[in-house]
């Protein structure tokens, strides 16, 4: 919501700067402005011009000196931002910030190519940094790319080495894999503040695309940074600011097919040394198949207030609500079982900034989440059928097909009668709550060296509770880490980060995570069709903490309680723990066409160990060899009566390894095209309920093992696609603008999860995990089109193809499905 500013011409800019000092003679009570503009690698940019707004207006301008400095005097105080430009680099613009009279503030500008996009980084360092000083594999969008988006998840496929795998239609459970890590090993950050469950599940259907102004994914671990849950990456999200010098109000209202609509407030602006934010949005659609409603409520506050124009405080706020029907995997059953589920999360940030002079800042940072879950199942949803345990409720005849060529027919089980442990209606409430106090500080030495620190204190607390099944779990955890980091730069050529952390966690003690990235560039960029070669690598290492489930279901604390200490000496089994990873990288990075076209090529080698995985109820009793075989039958049915289907152990450990290969080309001033593509080669080394116990197999495929419940040692970790690419194209001229995307998966391993679920208690309808899930192609096109200044109107075209295999096996995906709507800006401008 920034308002623009039309490009001036040197002439007509230098006369308006000497009438406005000429009407405002300038004296000792002026706010001074200076900086120094660079060009993405750091070198200065001499005779680049500046330009100081304030209002939406120009007031002073002026060029850099021959070192790339400028400084800029006005009497004027209140909400000012600099903007500047050069010969072959686009028009860039600082975040606005506050200046009093006798005021000194310093803003430098970073000026990127004309044509190809090269954002701020964040996630890489902790701090702003320039992408192309940046070694490590990380992209990051904006919200011109997702603004007729209902869900942010979509534009997360927009990013190289991500697999996103949403299990039915919008607003079912959706997931984020990044370079073939598990799905809870990211740790997601909004506005800095750390909003995955504890142990780092994260639904990604949570989020829309209210109130978010850039995404971020950051693909390798993060820990060093970011602590526990950066073990394969870490996605980011900040809200936007309000920029305009006037209350700006923008309206979206759209409806579409499947019943969906969706409406969107947003109102910013800034007025003396304020800056606000808000926005509201209500979405609700009724999906395809019958029982799977979904409605989404956001809204979000973002409030700021410079004391000086060396400290600001912020506050953000979201708040989140939402309720979604829980069909399960319908391709199975043939309808849609009972169920709801609904949540309420509550994030907020609150910060402190204060710049002790012009080479040393500091931050301090109060985060808050509150998430509420409530699942209920209301009816034993099916067919009452008797089976070999008397009776339960099953689907329909359904044949199940897999991508792989294997087949199966049968009815699988979908609820249990009362009389096999069966309790309706059930109800199952899970609470993670957090709060993180952090601090940092970064003084910059020179540009070869920036030196950086951090604290950080995280109380955490989950409970998990169902009346129905006698449950009652609550874990509470305070954990604290401290990091350090030095970075810097050579010549405007070198690169390099070394940093480190050391986290004292209350589950499982101290654990400690280096990383360190260098890159070179062996060419600069320039105007040659060759020049911009950049080499870079990096290592690091990170961990994750365990859930409050995986806590709570421990196999060592099972066994420890229940005289199998002599399985815990002979197969190893240890308490429950930190799971590890490690990574090296390394890149190659080609600018072409005079920085027309960026070339990226990362190589990635991930070792995930001492990952925690589940062992079956029904392998549980068999570690324990002092029951007979009629207690451990007794011993199965009490664990399933109490909703202990697995118990947890830190056993597994599998690689992945690959490439990334992205592309960004500026075609013109028109037209953009990003594009990339990932190869993940992933293999399970080591597990221990595969390794102690027998593979599945389905009689009707003989001599074909299956893994039911995971994969196993040799094959893929499940939902991994070994092919994933994508395609944005975004045009714009005149009044239009529009967006194409398409994502691309491979077939990848999965399980049916079917084992022992067909009417005798067996295994038939469990289907080979090689190439399970299908491949698929998902095009989306949206477009917009303004009629003046103040309305538009846009369409949003998803899955054009209508494809029906984005999804795992089982579940179901939305067809093609529009939305389109108007766009209404209101607000003035402040008059001449």
């Amino acid at each position: 919501m920034r308002l623009s500013v039309r490009r001036l011409s040197r002439t007509m800019a230098m006369s308006l700067a000497a009438g406005l000092l000429s009407f405002f003679p300038l004296s000792i009570h002026a706010v001074t402005v200076h900086g120094t503009v660079t060009d993405p690698l750091g070198a200065v940019i001499p005779d680049a011009v500046v330009a100081l707004v304030h209002n939406g207006q120009v007031v002073q301008t002026t060029k850099t000196r021959a070192d790339g400095s400028f400084e800029l005097v006005s009497p004027l105080s209140g909400r000012f931002y600099v903007l500047a430009g050069g010969h072959s680099f686009r028009q860039m613009s600082t975040k606005s910030f506050y200046g009093n009279r006798l005021d000194d503030v310093k803003q430098d500008v970073t000026l990127e190519p004309a044509f190809v996009h090269q954002q701020v980084i964040v996630t890489a360092t902790g701090t702003p940094t320039p992408q192309a000083q940046v070694s490590a594999p990380v992209s990051a969008i904006n919200a011109s790319q997702f603004e007729n988006r209902a869900s942010i998840a979509d534009a997360l496929r927009q990013m190289p080495g991500v697999t996103v795998v949403q299990s039915g239609e919008r607003g079912a459970v959706t997931s984020l894999f990044i370079h073939g890590g598990n799905s809870d090993a990211n740790r997601v950050i909004l506005d800095g503040v750390p909003i995955e469950d504890i142990g780092g599940q994260f639904d990604y259907s949570s989020l829309g695309t209210t109130g978010i102004a850039h995404a971020e994914v950051y693909r390798g671990p993060d820990s060093v940074l970011y602590g526990a849950d950066a073990a394969a990456g870490v996605v980011a999200f900040t809200t936007p600011q309000g920029s305009t010098s006037f209350p700006s109000l923008l309206y979206r209202g759209d409806a579409g097919n499947f019943g969906t609509y969706r409406n969107e407030v947003q109102l910013g602006g800034m007025r003396n040394a304020m800056d606000y934010y808000g926005a509201f949005s209500d979405l609700q659609t009724q999906n395809s198949i019958p029982a799977d409603e979904y409605h989404r409520i956001t809204s979000v506050a973002n409030l700021g207030f410079n004391l000086s124009a060396n400290t600001e405080l912020r506050a953000i706020v979201h708040q989140i609500d939402r309720a979604t029907d829980l069909p399960g995997t319908y391709s199975f059953f043939g309808q849609s079982n009972d169920g709801k589920e609904s949540d309420q999360d509550t994030f907020f940030s609150g910060a402190i900034h204060h710049s002790f002079s012009t080479n040393w800042v500091g931050n301090v940072r109060y985060g808050l989440v509150r998430k509420r879950e409530q699942a209920v199942q209301y009816y034993p949803a099916g067919e009452f059928v008797n089976d070999y345990l008397g009776g339960d409720y099953y689907g329909h005849v359904e044949t199940i097909r897999g991508a792989n060529g294997y087949s199966a027919t049968g009815r699988a089980i979908m609820n249990y009668s009362v009389a096999n442990f069966g309790v309706y209606p059930n109800q199952i409430d899970n609470v993670n709550n957090r709060d993180n106090l952090m601090a940092d500080t970064t003084y910059t030495v020179n540009p070869g060296l920036v030196l950086t620190g951090g604290f950080r204190f995280e109380d955490e607390r989950g409970s998990e509770y169902s009346q129905a099944y006698f449950l009652n779990q609550k874990v509470e955890r305070g954990n604290y880490d401290y990091n350090a980091q030095l970075r810097g730069q050579v010549a405007n050529r070198l690169f390099y980060a070394a940093s480190g952390t050391v986290e004292k966690n209350d589950l499982y003690g101290t654990v400690g995570a280096p990383r360190v990235g260098l890159a070179y560039y062996l060419v600069k960029p320039g105007a040659g069709k060759f020049q911009g070669t950049q080499v870079s690598f990096n290592f690091a290492k990170g961990y994750q903490e365990p859930t409050l489930s995986q806590q709570e279901g421990s196999l060592y604390d099972f066994l420890s309680k229940n005289g199998g200490q002599s399985t815990i000496q002979q197969l190893g089994i240890q308490p429950i723990g930190a799971e590890l990873s490690r990574t090296y990288d390394g890149a190659v990075e080609q600018n072409l066409f005079g920085e027309h076209v960026l070339l990226r090529v990362d190589y990635f080698h991930n070792e995930f160990g001492n990952q925690i995985e589940g062992v079956p109820a029904q392998y549980i009793p068999q570690l324990l060899p002092n029951l007979t075989t009629a207690q451990q039958t007794q011993l199965e049915a009490v664990l399933n009566a109490e909703s202990a289907y697995e118990l947890d152990l830190n056993s597994e450990s599998f690689r992945a390894q690959g490439l990334d290969a992205e592309m960004n080309w500026g075609v013109n001033s028109n037209l953009y095209i990003r594009a990339g593509y990932t190869y993940t080669d992933a293999v399970v080394q080591k597990s221990f309920s595969s390794d102690a116990t027998s593979p599945s197999t389905n009689p009707n495929i003989p001599g074909v093992a299956i893994g039911d419940f995971g994969p196993l040692v040799g094959a893929r970790p499940f939902r991994r696609p070994p092919h994933t690419g994508f395609t944005t194209v975004t045009y714009h001229r005149g009044p239009w603008a529009s967006v194409l995307t398409a994502a691309y998966a491979s077939r990848s391993d999965d399980s049916t999860f079917l084992g022992y679920s067909d009417v005798n208690g067996g295994n038939t309808l469990l289907l080979p995990n090689r190439d399970l899930d299908h491949g698929y192609v998902k095009v989306d096109l949206g477009g917009t089109y303004q009629l003046n200044r103040r309305l538009e109107v846009y369409t949003q075209m998803d899955n054009l193809l209508s494809d029906q295999h984005i999804a795992p096996i089982g579940y179901t995906s939305l067809p093609f499905n529009l939305r389109t709507g108007l766009r209404i800006a209101l607000g003035h401008e402040p008059k001449d």
